[in-house]
């Protein structure tokens, strides 16, 4: 009978420490949002031509690519783990969709195959990191030469540019109406299955636990190895497909194609809000970090800067991003044993 009362009866906390307004506004992800809107509130005020439906189009299509190989990487960085081959799995997809229309496969079977090879280039990181034993950032450092290496020697310094017309189309084509990319439809499929992944299930706050504290998730029950190595193979899969599409777009299968994408990528993810020592990040502040840094540099090519000061203004705003989350998280801890030791200090307090 007591146990009936006590579970009938109504809870006397509150459901959340904040009010909504602040758990929603006063975040990492809110203040990326507002950037990204102020820059380009900015640019269309003072840049040329940057308010064209020309301009929104190229940076989509440029962007698209790095918003679709952030998704899982947010993912493995919420674990602290990292890869850094995403680029490479990317350069070796698309050489092999080159050789598989330059051998005569229809090009529908050459970009299964590139997916499944990403897909495997990603279990052999997954496996390297989970069963070997690895840390995530000598695996993927390795990986990333290896890969290259392997698109570079299969087709050497030429490239593959005779695809049909029909599918370099396609990955060109707008939505009618509109000047959005037809391939921004596919990143939002795998943006909401991503999303409802991390935030709304189990093995989506396992990934918070298993950043914060693997130990801890472990004892737990979670399957620490197994959630990581097909971490490392969602990136796979999702790299390879940006292959297929990086090929398609630009009518050029290379071997050294997408070089150097892997630092842009990781850039967005820790300027989205994602910490680097995992346990912490939402995919809508990533996504508004890939588009930070892509409008930014699409503003500022229009008004005529070189990409190296692109380049440099880009890393420091990732540093200026690392050092204010290390800054905001000192400050929460001191407020939070200052707290502490005033209520240690109430009235009432046993000493």
């Amino acid at each position: 009978m007591t146990a009936t009362t006590e579970a009938a009866a109504p809870r006397t906390y509150a459901a959340h420490a904040q009010p909504l307004w602040r758990r929603v506004l006063v975040t990492r992800e809110a203040s990326i949002i507002g950037l990204l809107l102020a820059v380009i509130a900015v640019a269309m005020a003072t840049v040329p031509n940057f308010d064209s439906p020309l301009t929104v189009t190229y940076l989509l299509r440029e962007t698209a690519p790095i918003l679709l190989i952030a998704l899982p990487m947010t993912l493995i960085i919420i674990t602290a783990e990292i890869d850094l081959s995403v680029a490479s799995v990317l350069g070796l997809a698309s050489v092999v969709t080159g050789l598989g229309v330059q051998a005569g496969w229809p090009l529908p079977v050459a970009m299964v195959v590139a997916v499944l090879v990403g897909a495997t280039a990603g279990a052999i990181n997954g496996a390297l990191v989970t069963v070997v034993g690895l840390p995530s950032l000598a695996v993927t450092i390795g990986t990333l030469a290896l890969f290259r290496g392997i698109a570079v020697g299969l087709l050497g310094t030429t490239a593959i540019s005779d695809f049909p017309e029909t599918w370099t189309d396609l990955a060109r084509t707008n939505i009618p109406g509109t000047p959005v990319p037809v391939v921004i439809i596919a990143f939002a499929v795998l943006a909401l299955g991503f999303a409802v992944l991390l935030h709304f299930t189990p093995f989506g706050r396992s990934l918070y636990a298993i950043g914060l504290n693997k130990e801890a998730a472990a004892f737990s029950g979670i399957d620490v190895g197994r959630s990581k190595f097909w971490l490392f193979v969602m990136s796979g899969t999702v790299a390879g497909f940006a292959g297929v599409y990086f090929t398609l777009l630009y009518n050029n299968a290379r071997g050294d194609n997408a070089i150097g994408m892997e630092l842009q990528i990781i850039a967005a993810v820790l300027l989205g809000g994602v910490s680097i020592f995992g346990g912490r990040g939402a995919l809508h502040g990533v996504i508004a970090g890939v588009l930070l840094i892509g409008t930014l540099g699409s503003a500022l090519r229009l008004a005529g800067v070189t990409s190296d000061i692109i380049n440099v203004l880009t890393g420091l705003l990732l540093v200026l991003s690392v050092v204010s989350a290390s800054a905001l998280s000192w400050v929460h801890q001191r407020r939070v044993a200052a707290l502490g030791r005033r209520r240690g200090r109430s009235p009432g307090t046993s000493s």
